[in-house]
């Protein structure tokens, strides 16, 4: 279960999901991605042994809307829900009393009530408005609350679909998709695997300082992201982050140490062979998604200093431009004119492998301002590429001494480091060899695939 991936999207996260599926082909598996309107087409081959996917489409229309009133056991049920979303507390605090609200909704959405009319009827609203009085000191408007109260109709959707019955549910990131997972283990007891690859509440917040919305608005969904990850927490099996980075943040969160194993990504080294040669010409290359949280800007306006030090270098970044970030790759755009970097930094669009774009690279960089375990990072160091990142996520674990670790949005550091790279090819060669051993002994695939198999086989039975 995963929100926004596969088989819809590219990105780590479906990379791992096929990963998963093809490398266990005597499993059968389910997908459930929750995705925006339900048109989405798969932009993946699926597996054999995939039996269905199954979108659950957040912002299309087609609630039930009974115009009844919700009744007294949603009343009772939301109060709850509302009291503990806007009660401070110390992280993970709580999470057990929200994760019983939360099945109290998910039994009033089974016993065919409307969840998401429930919760912009009249008397969920003025329920909203009464709460946030007796608990904040600034002000919610009716308008705020109706638009709370969309909102969340929206994002408590996956309760009101019946439970998918299988014999293990692993999902691939908190939030959302941990509806789901849920509702199975409340209906059938269905066993939670919840695997994390960045940090998906540190995410929200990442996203919600721009998000269109009052501040009222933006305090309210905050904290249901925050109680929905500890209630996740609460609710898993076994937790399952891709680095240490993530188990301090679940730690923190409430999460309970003795259920979390550390899982790292894996690689089949065949797969990224070893890289012969340098290009002729100094070339920094980036690979991955054209996405704010990559944060290109940074490392656009490195390689500005790095072509100044080094006239001859190069910037090549590959990789496709997401729907909804098209403003953001226009930005970019504009900001190689303002530096007047030329033809120096091309963006390359889609590769048809990844080996292609490491390979055309001297030094391969990721300027990430949130990342997990990122798969680019270990393929690269796959292919024999030293790398630059920033000090997000797992990455610095991945890294260790095969590359250059700088902090996000320091675009000077970014930039003396590939100078230093691009400079000394015997310090090049060195790192390389490096990283390559560093994934031959620690991130294979198969030593992914074997973790998960005893996951799956010690829950499953």
């Amino acid at each position: 279960m995963s929100e926004g991936t596969y088989p819809f999207a590219m990105g780590g996260v479906s990379v791992w999901m096929d990963q998963l599926i093809r490398g266990m082909p005597d499993y059968r598996w389910d997908v459930v991605a929750m995705t925006v309107d339900g048109g989405e087409r798969p932009v993946w081959d699926l597996p054999a042994n995939l039996e269905q996917v199954i979108s659950i489409p957040l912002w299309k229309g087609g609630y039930r809307r009974s115009g009844r009133p919700p009744g007294a056991a949603f009343g009772e049920a939301y109060g709850r829900f509302l009291q503990i979303v806007l009660t401070p507390a110390v992280m993970g605090a709580g999470s057990e009393e929200f994760l019983s609200a939360l099945e109290s909704l998910y039994g009033f959405a089974r016993d065919g009530g409307d969840l998401a009319g429930a919760l912009t009827a009249n008397e969920s609203l003025s329920q909203l408005m009464d709460a946030w009085y007796w608990n904040r000191t600034d002000g919610l408007t009716l308008a705020d609350a109706i638009t709370a109260g969309d909102l969340m109709g929206h994002m408590l959707r996956p309760l009101a679909g019946p439970p998918l019955r299988t014999d293990l549910t692993h999902v691939a990131m908190n939030g959302l998709s941990m509806l789901v997972a849920m509702a199975a283990k409340w209906r059938y007891g269905t066993p939670i695997v919840l695997s994390e690859h960045g940090v998906y509440l540190r995410e929200r917040y990442l996203q919600y300082v721009n998000e269109p919305v009052s501040h009222a608005v933006r305090v309210l969904l905050l904290s249901f992201f925050r109680r929905l990850a500890g209630a996740s927490y609460v609710a898993a099996d076994r937790i399952a982050p891709h680095s240490t980075y993530n188990r301090r943040w679940q730690l923190h969160n409430g999460a309970d140490p003795d259920r979390i194993r550390v899982m790292y990504n894996g690689v089949d080294p065949e797969d990224f062979p070893l890289a012969e040669s340098d290009p002729e010409t100094p070339t920094l290359v980036f690979m991955g998604r054209v996405d704010p949280l990559k944060d290109l800007h940074t490392l656009i306006r490195a390689f500005a200093i790095v072509h100044d030090k080094i006239p001859e270098a190069r910037l090549r970044l590959f990789g496709g431009v997401p729907a909804g970030n098209e403003t953001y790759y226009e930005s970019c755009l504009a900001l190689i004119a303002e530096l007047e970097l030329g033809d120096s930094a091309v963006f390359e669009g889609r590769v048809s492998t990844p080996v292609d774009a490491y390979h055309a690279g001297s030094v391969v960089a990721l300027t990430s301002i949130s990342e997990g375990f990122p798969y680019t990072v270990v393929e690269a160091m796959a292919c024999g590429r030293p790398v630059v990142c920033t000090n997000v996520g797992g990455v610095a674990e991945a890294v260790a001494d095969a590359g250059f670790i700088v902090p996000p949005r320091d675009h000077v550091a970014v930039a003396d480091a590939a100078v230093r790279l691009l400079r000394d090819p015997g310090l090049r060669g060195r790192l390389g060899e490096i990283a390559r051993a560093r994934v031959l002994e620690r991130f294979t695939l198969r030593q992914s695939l074997d973790d998960y198999r005893g996951v799956y086989e010690e829950l499953a039975s």
